[in-house]
């Protein structure tokens, strides 16, 4: 049996945005959107004053803005999947910088609708060592 060890750690932003449709852009709203991003450390532990800190570079981007004036939502419709993957990928940059990597992020829009990403089927550091071991362990019997 292997554990896998992973952080989770949530965020708060206020942003607001407009979904375009076929037939026009909806109403501008605003949401309270709650991210939550599951990671794991290559080396074990990590400082969570300092996942935090770096965390909170990427989302607060979008505090208090309105998204479709943002450069990454101008063409990119600002949708909770659009905005779940455009952080997914800035958060995901930043903790490899911070040896760490994303497992998992989740973001709502509302307490009752959430999209998520996952990418655990992605080999851990810890995998990749424990099965060398085992295919070492194999070739000498």
């Amino acid at each position: 049996m292997v554990k896998q060890r992973s952080y989770k750690i949530k965020s708060y932003v206020n942003a607001s945005h407009a979904v375009r449709w076929k037939s026009g852009t909806g109403k501008k709203h605003n949401h309270t959107w709650e991210v939550i991003c599951e990671l794991h450390a290559f080396e074990g532990m990590v400082s969570f004053f300092d996942i935090e800190k770096s965390l909170h570079g990427a989302i607060d981007e979008l505090s208090g803005k309105y998204l479709n004036d943002l450069p990454a939502f101008e063409v990119i419709n600002p949708t909770v999947e659009n905005v779940t993957e455009y952080l997914f990928d800035k958060i995901d940059e930043i903790l490899r910088a911070n040896g760490a990597m994303l497992l998992r992020i989740e973001v709502s829009d509302s307490p009752t609708r959430s999209f998520c990403i996952d990418v655990t089927e992605r080999k851990l550091p810890t995998e990749e060592v424990q099965a060398d071991q085992t295919q070492q362990g194999q070739s000498n019997a």
